[in-house]
């Protein structure tokens, strides 16, 4: 049985562990931390759950790929509960506010209603919208597996979502958002994404709300990621926590042992790397087998940003409910090297987890790019500190003086920043996503194979831009179909499939055997 070690209990570690498992590997993951998730996290703090890291998931549509991989891994299941979702986000400025709603048709209302002048636009963004429901992302196999027959069906099943590509590919949303002679549509372009994002990014996302593909798994994230860890181990994988890895020794082309933090020597037949691509190649390996495409990217921070967030997360009464999550103008505030004047408010009560009696979970994030992560990198212990204090403070009276009805009711919880995401998943500048998508930069889409290392690849989310979740679960699938081999790979977990559906009809028929 050929051994597989897996660097990373994160969602694509646990994909790649899932899917050795049921090709039959023996596999064990190192994870750097005490818990399963990697990013895709959630902690307490004074008796209350504050969630990381999914405001939507995408792949929650039944009949879908990605669906079909997040059962898979048992991430979902068929009756998973959601929470009710019937809009993307607010946008308030100017004593006026639009809501992007799942409903686009009552978007378009609305929007018009707003600035009848701008409805020529307005029309194309919606119709944008509607055909961005067809930018799928592919999870039955990656597309180096793909044959002619494959790129036909995906071409078409892509429709119309090619002109959106075509028109906006290569503008950034703060250009797009100039088309717009409103003032309060061109904040709310720029909201949910940072403006140097590409233009489709923003429609991309949208319609994935608007397709019912983005729901929010009730639990929250950590119990999502547990949920991928007991399938692992009800698998027969190993996970080991709180052993992280120190480097990779290569011999004749090939890894021929881990070496970890902790001394101990692990050596396997295949090793799977899933953690950030920095971390892999500048200190687990030596920097020379670094892909040029990455070297680029690491060296060109301005066609390749990073995008992180400065967090502050409060208790609020249950009964406020500004809207799920809503932008709002603020009084300027500097966090980091940057001066922000728009910030936005998530409250959490749609889920039982993130509430402790009549109170609920708040939170805030504000968007933080490379320049940012290098001024609170600058900060000594107690500066950092400190400078989160105050910031926190500063945020809790911008949200007051925007609700009133807040006023002496917030409890501060906690704060988080960049160089919180780089101390716990040792994320490249804090961030919590791969580089961000830019009309400057060329997309980073690669197989994660290493020239010169014959039993060393990489998956995750720095695979393929933008990142995120899905990226992250379909890529760790595919390491381990390019590993197995498309046939066998299909024939292995159609086979395990079967022995599932067998075992499921045993148990089935014994309960109800012994309550007869």
């Amino acid at each position: 049985m050929k051994k597989v070690v897996i660097i990373g209990g994160g969602i694509a570690g646990l994909s790649a562990g899932i899917y050795a498992r049921l090709c039959g590997m023996d596999v064990e993951i190192y994870e750097k931390n005490a818990v399963p998730g990697g990013e895709c996290m959630g902690w307490k703090r004074k008796g209350f759950v504050i969630d990381n890291c999914i405001h939507w998931l995408t792949g929650t549509k039944k009949g879908t790929e990605l669906y079909d991989v997040w059962k898979e891994v048992g991430a979902l299941m068929d009756d998973t509960e959601y929470a009710p979702l019937d809009s993307f986000f607010t946008s308030c400025h100017g004593g006026k506010k639009v809501i992007l709603w799942a409903d686009l048709d009552r978007t378009r209302r609305e929007l018009l209603e707003l600035s009848p002048d701008d409805k020529e636009e307005i029309d194309k963004f919606i119709d944008y919208v509607e055909y961005s429901k067809k930018c799928v992302i592919p999870a039955a196999k990656p597309l180096d597996m793909f044959g002619f027959i494959d790129y036909i069906n995906y071409g078409k099943e892509m429709g119309q979502f090619v002109q959106v590509m075509k028109e906006l590919g290569d503008i950034s949303l703060a250009e797009y958002s100039k088309r717009f002679k409103s003032p309060l549509i061109r904040k709310m372009l720029c909201d949910y994404l940072p403006g140097d994002y590409t233009a489709y990014s923003l429609l991309v996302s949208y319609a994935t709300i608007a397709d019912g593909n983005g729901g929010i798994p009730i639990g929250g994230s950590l119990e999502m990621s547990l949920r991928m860890e007991k399938r692992f181990k009800d698998l027969g994988g190993r996970i080991y926590y709180n052993k992280p890895v120190e480097k990779l020794n290569i011999e004749k082309k090939k890894v021929v042992s881990m070496l970890l933090e902790c001394g101990t020597t692990v050596t396997g037949d295949e090793f799977i790397c899933t953690a950030d691509t920095a971390v892999l190649f500048k200190k687990f390996l030596d920097e020379k087998y670094m892909p040029k495409i990455y070297k680029k990217a690491y060296e060109s921070p301005k066609e390749y940003p990073a995008t992180s967030g400065f967090q502050v997360a409060f208790a609020a009464d249950r009964n406020f409910n500004p809207g799920e999550t809503v932008f709002i103008d603020i009084e300027p505030l500097k966090v980091g090297a940057g001066t922000f004047d728009r910030m936005y408010v998530k409250v959490y009560g749609y889920d039982e987890i993130f509430v402790n009696g009549d109170r609920q979970v708040m939170q805030t994030n504000i968007f933080q790019s490379d320049s940012d992560y290098e001024w609170w990198k600058s900060l000594s212990r107690d500066e950092y500190n400190r400078a989160k204090e105050e910031l926190a403070e500063a945020v809790r009276m911008r949200i007051e003086a925007a609700f009133p009805e807040t006023m002496g009711t917030l409890e501060y919880l906690d704060a988080w920043t960049p160089l919180t995401y780089e101390r716990y998943c040792n994320a490249y500048h804090g961030s919590y996503m791969s580089f961000v998508t830019t009309p400057d930069s060329k997309t980073i889409r690669v197989k994660g194979d290493i020239k010169g290392i014959r039993n060393l690849c990489f998956a995750g989310q720095w695979s393929s831009q933008p990142g995120g979740l899905p990226v992250a679960v379909t890529n760790g699938k595919f390491a381990i179909q390019r590993m197995v081999g498309k046939k066998e790979f299909e024939e292995r977990i159609n086979d395990q499939r079967r022995a599932e559906g067998r075992e499921k009809e045993s148990n089935t028929y014994d309960s109800t055997a012994s309550v007869c």
